[in-house]
């Protein structure tokens, strides 16, 4: 079954940040300032612009305009003064910008808007934790830039101790995030769960990080499945969850995260080029070591590989 909680009440709020859940918790060893002394820069990078189609139109002259949702720290988030978008999308946004020799232009984007606003030209890309799939390759030409791990999570005094296979989470109650992969593989699981007679799951879905974080240590849902990055990030800084399975974001093939531009948009290729510039150099690793998210490194950029199939 499936539930949606449609309202956030204040109550609900309030007992979230007495967990401590507050903005501050997740600060430990992560430089949260607007500032950001420790973002890397980039050269210009002469074989990238060139790579660049010569029909190529830029939403802003002399700009590189990315939407990021800074709603999944570390990968993005905001900073202490609650307006700046940091992490490691905003950093590689820049590495790129520099390397294409434009002025980076960060646009906060909801999940769900992403896409029209590519399509109409606001923006020039999206860093914003985008999967690969053959339906998006549609519409979108994809670079890609890093893995899609994702994660299950529990309180760490409960008794799951591992999820390996969909036959584990029959019958639970989990988490996850609407119009995702980590939704598609959980409705695919449930699906084979009840085709072998195993009881249904229950998929909630939050809107706000706080009160789905309350869920679970209230014990109305017994898992978050979603972006392991960020799980792995909210676990080690508050000690409240642990890890008991990570899946691949495209079960049952790998996928790729990928910086995401307009079809026949003329960008692809030379942001593609870039990333593998960066790879080289060893800014790439220094700034995902930067956000603890070394494990998700690739060894090598791809220009619209194969994605995720059509479901």
């Amino acid at each position: 079954m499936t539930t949606r909680p449609a309202s956030i009440a204040a109550g609900a709020l309030a007992a979230a940040l007495a967990l401590g859940l507050s903005f501050a918790a997740f600060a430990g060893e992560f430089d949260l300032s607007p500032e950001q002394p420790g973002r890397l820069r980039a050269d210009k990078n002469e074989e990238a612009i060139k790579a660049i189609a010569k029909d190529a139109k830029f939403a802003r002259d002399g700009k590189f305009v990315v939407a990021v949702n800074p709603g999944l720290p570390p990968i993005a988030t905001y900073a202490t003064d609650s307006k700046t978008p940091i992490g490691f999308d905003p950093d590689l946004s820049q590495l790129v910008a520099d390397s294409l020799g434009k002025e980076l232009v960060l646009e906060t984007v909801a999940w769900a808007d992403w896409p029209l606003g590519l399509s109409s030209g606001k923006y020039d890309a999206v860093i914003t934790n985008v999967t690969v799939t053959e339906e998006r390759k549609e519409k979108f030409d994809f670079s890609t830039y890093r893995r899609d791990i994702l994660g299950l999570y529990v309180k760490s005094d409960s008794p799951i101790t591992s999820v390996k296979e969909p036959k584990d989470i029959a019958g639970l109650k989990v988490i996850t995030d609407a119009g995702t992969n980590q939704e598609k593989i959980l409705l695919a699981w449930d699906k084979q769960n009840q085709a072998a007679g195993l009881k249904p799951i229950e998929v909630q879905y939050y809107d706000d990080d706080a009160v789905k974080t309350l869920a679970l240590q209230s014990g109305r849902a017994d898992i978050t499945f979603s972006v392991n990055a960020t799980q792995a990030f909210q676990s080690a800084q508050t000690g409240k969850t642990k890890l008991v399975g990570t899946i691949s974001g495209g079960w049952p093939v790998t996928a790729d995260i990928a910086v995401t531009t307009r079809k026949g948009g003329g960008l692809a290729d030379a942001i593609t080029i870039a990333v593998n510039g960066l790879i080289k150099d060893g800014k790439y690793a220094k700034t995902l070591a930067r956000w603890n998210l070394s494990a998700e490194a690739i060894e090598k950029a791809e220009t619209n590989p194969q994605g995720l199939p059509k479901s």
